[in-house]
């Protein structure tokens, strides 16, 4: 009964490519405007496709080509684009209120009380929420608050780690490509090897990734002489996202949340990327049964909206001075509607979305290993977040060039599907699409990747 109804979420024609060569030429009149008048900082501003209609998991450029989306606009087309409850919401609450500044509004409240709900335990019926507008805003609010509560100065995150592109959240950002040739930015961060087995540092044949990297934390945070004297928090991504798509086991933050313990620092997960029901959990920390002292969340939450937002435990917000943080336009009505939607799609029974996303991420990772390709280095994921390390040699694990990544996506794009890459050498591919994609054209976009896999062996 729910492939049913998913299948009437997308376009009926994906994928389904018109034009003889890529771009068209309606697209690729609006990709020199947009050239021209928008700045390319942003991420995805070169990339030859340019967006004019979406329904689900598929969407059109302006020249009617209809495309597969594999990467859900980077995690937050959640329930997929323009989803008819939503639309439904979108119109019900603009026609009430949208804007309320930043006093009291009943839709803002509502979100704040359906989000202490569905937080994992230890923030679970006894969280505060403060929304901001995107992921990074949310990251530097909880660096700001776990200041402020402990009286320490210090972070500590990992290397890989994507928290943002601000001052503070840039700072535990480890990518070159958000931070050279922009000078220093907030001082105090210590960055710590994240439990990625594939590539990992060290020698794994006593100890996991997992019991190195964890028991590594604890030695910096509980042990004289490591310099990490004042920290106020350790932040990490319960399943990293752009750098590779790492899947940690439970273990590693089973042993921060005791090293942190013991050292008296905040545990704050980072779920923007990986939240909101994308790994089979509401969210990814749940798969470790470990409690954090604050959690930051957007995407998926707002899914076609902007929402973002930070829960923490109550005593802990209960520190934070009235008025010392104002933030005009978050939680905005209209997209608290929206996010109040899409809970309640991803809650919906019948629908099934958080359990049919483990199930569907498992086959998936299957079917693209049954692909037998030299290039896949390793298949890895939790439920619809999944990566696909590509590499020139399985044995000696060199990343698959560039070039041969951008002819693998102009492959992709030539014959309808979207798919972006991430990861250190930005080699690695993923699949993370609306929870909300049928079975059929899922697989249909799988087979194509592996049809382009194929293609650069050739």
């Amino acid at each position: 009964m729910s492939e049913a109804i998913l299948e009437a979420l997308h376009f009926a024609d994906a994928p389904h490519i018109l034009s003889s060569t890529l771009p068209g030429p309606k697209t690729s009149e609006a990709l020199a405007l947009s050239a021209r008048t928008e700045s390319m900082a942003r991420g995805g501003g070169r990339m030859p496709i340019a967006m004019d209609r979406a329904f689900g998991a598929t969407f059109k450029d302006p020249d009617g080509n209809t495309y597969i989306d594999l990467s859900a606009g980077v995690g937050v087309s959640s329930v997929g684009r323009c989803h008819p409850k939503v639309v439904a919401a979108i119109r019900e609450q603009s026609e009430v209120l949208m804007h309320a500044l930043e006093i009291n509004s009943t839709r803002r409240t509502e979100l704040a009380a359906k989000l202490s709900d569905v937080a994992p335990p230890g923030l679970r019926g006894d969280c505060v929420t403060f929304f901001t507008q995107s992921g990074s805003d949310a990251l530097e609010a909880a660096i700001k608050f776990a200041k402020r509560i402990t009286g320490r100065h210090q972070i500590i995150a990992f290397h890989g780690g994507y928290h943002g592109v601000w001052n503070a959240s840039g700072a535990l950002t480890t990518g070159n490509a958000y931070r050279k040739g922009y000078g220093a930015q907030m001082g105090g961060v210590i960055h710590a090897p994240y439990p990625y087995a594939y590539r990992f540092p060290f020698d794994t044949t006593h100890k996991s990734a997992e019991q190195i990297a964890g028991e590594y934390v604890d030695y910096l945070l509980n042990t004289p002489y490591t310099a990490a004297d004042d920290v106020a928090a350790v932040i990490v991504e319960p399943v990293q996202g752009e750098g590779g798509y790492v899947p940690p086991s439970p273990e590693f933050l089973q042993l921060l949340r005791k090293a942190c313990d013991r050292s008296g620092a905040l545990l704050i997960v980072d779920e923007v990327q990986a939240g909101a029901g994308r790994t089979g959990k509401m969210w990814a920390v749940e798969h470790s049964s470990v409690k954090p002292d604050m959690l930051t969340f957007g995407k998926g939450i707002g899914s076609d909206l902007p929402m973002a937002g930070l829960m923490m435990r109550s005593d802990l917000a209960a520190q934070i001075p009235d008025g010392s943080m104002p933030n005009t336009f978050a939680a905005n009505s209209l997209s608290a509607a929206v996010a109040l939607t899409n809970i309640a799609i991803l809650q919906d029974p019948e629908l099934d979305l958080l359990n049919r996303a483990q199930v569907l991420g498992l086959e998936a990772q299957e079917r693209i290993r049954g692909f037998n390709s030299p290039l896949v280095g390793e298949v890895r994921g939790r439920g619809l977040m999944i990566g696909i390390e590509l590499v020139e040699d399985p044995a000696t694990k060199e990343p698959l060039s560039r070039d041969k990544i951008g002819q693998l996506m102009g492959y992709l794009m030539n014959h309808g599907v979207l798919m972006i890459p991430c990861g250190r050498y930005s080699n690695v591919m993923r699949v993370m699409p609306s929870l909300t994609i049928s079975r059929a054209l899922f697989f249909k976009a799988l087979d194509i990747f592996g049809d382009a896999l194929a293609s650069l062996k050739a």
